[in-house]
């Protein structure tokens, strides 16, 4: 846990462009991006844009531990203009609103709250987009745009029952310092009041023991287990109570998904009811093996991670025969309902080809399908993953 000192010390944020080292393939029609390094706080990340900055995870950092380090945590954001220095002492939280207590809070004062921790994983809405076919619109990420962190915080309910939320109260919408181009709405995003109140949705001053990274949020952010990234506004700086359910332009309008029971829709279908994007599924990767890898023939320890996205992972299968049937694997550490989990198991590798699927079923009952839902947003892609190897 970081200490108020170094909560409170502000950095600068101010990133170069990048130096672009090599190519890398992420395995999809046009999927070839560079590997580049000089963005602020960060290592070497994919780069799919340079402003406003969508950086990815390069998948092998995934096989090191279930912790995504802070400088190789993917990074994306909707606008030009984000904050690229924040003075921390400066910095209010604002909360206005249906409550009976306007507040504007500074980080010292939010410090002096009860903290609570939580490991859980931030995933973008549109994560794996490039492998959706029919292909779609938006950022075409590999599987990187994800990590999971320790996050350190105070419970939004703490602030908010500061505050005194009035009754009849329908939602919590939060914005960061993050600033539109003229015309264009602010980015903003909604929770409804019971969700806003569970207890474990967080504003985060920290996550994996150290300040947030700047291009990740800081000096704070809203981190809502469970759910797409949607939701977790980075450089937090207003909490309105709204008497009625949200409807600005990214709640009515865009990240929505179809109202059926998986998000899909068939292929190039437009017209349907949707609802706002929300839990993520259950997913599934394997970490120590790459497709179109050669292997030796034999006993061999296949690894990987897999989260249940709104619940715990129930279980990790391996299958060899396309689906058919199913092996168990072995489940590692559990960090909390909400965090990657690792997964291992040993299987006999033959002479010729191979082809491995895997996927993960959640503590709720949601399993990966084999095939990936569509959706016009290429939004939910959790189908099983499989790598294919050959033997030699």
């Amino acid at each position: 846990m970081i200490s108020r000192r170094t909560a409170l010390a502000g950095i600068s944020g101010a990133f170069a462009v990048p130096a672009l080292a090599r190519d890398v393939r992420l395995g999809f029609e046009n999927g070839t991006r560079l590997l580049g390094s000089g963005f602020s706080e960060k290592g070497e990340m994919i780069v799919q844009r340079t402003r406003a900055p969508l950086l990815e995870t390069p998948f092998e950092v995934f096989d090191d531990g279930l912790f995504t380090p802070n400088d190789r945590f993917y990074v994306r954001w909707h606008y030009q203009d984000i904050p690229l220095a924040v003075n921390a002492r400066d910095h209010r939280l604002n909360v206005s609103g249906a409550v009976s207590r306007p507040l504007a809070l500074t980080l010292g004062e939010l410090l002096k709250l009860p903290r609570i921790e939580l490991a859980a994983v931030n995933q973008c809405s549109g994560n794996s987009r490039g492998f959706v076919a029919p292909r779609v619109a938006g950022a075409q990420w590999g599987h990187g745009a994800m990590g999971c962190a320790r996050w350190t915080g105070v419970p939004l309910k703490a602030v908010l029952e500061r505050a005194g939320v009035k009754p009849g109260a329908r939602a919590v919408r939060f914005g960061g310092l993050d600033e539109p181009p003229p015309e264009a709405p602010r980015f903003l995003k909604s929770l409804g009041m019971d969700h806003a109140l569970d207890g474990e949705v967080m504003i985060a001053f920290a996550m994996n023991g150290a300040a947030l990274p700047m291009l990740n949020g800081y000096p704070i952010r809203l981190v809502v287990p469970g759910w797409f990234s949607t939701y977790w506004i980075k450089a937090l700086s207003s909490i309105e109570v709204l008497d009625k359910e949200d409807d600005n332009f990214w709640m009515a309008t865009a990240y929505r998904i179809p109202a059926t029971v998986d998000g899909g829709v068939p292929p190039g279908t437009t017209q349907f009811e949707s609802v706002p994007i929300n839990t993520m599924p259950p997913r599934s990767f394997f970490t120590n093996l790459r497709d179109g890898a050669i292997v030796p023939p034999g006993p061999r320890l296949v690894r990987g991670i897999a989260f249940g996205g709104a619940s715990a992972v129930a279980k990790v299968e391996l299958s060899r025969d396309g689906g058919v049937s199913w092996q168990p694997a072995t489940l590692g550490t559990d960090a909390g309902r909400y965090a990657f989990r690792g997964w291992q198991a040993t299987t006999e590798f033959l002479a010729g080809a191979a082809t491995l699927h895997v996927r993960c079923t959640a503590a709720d009952g949601r399993v990966q399908p084999m095939r990936p839902v569509w959706n016009p947003g290429g939004y939910l892609y959790n189908a099983v993953e499989k790598v294919e190897v050959r033997v030699a």
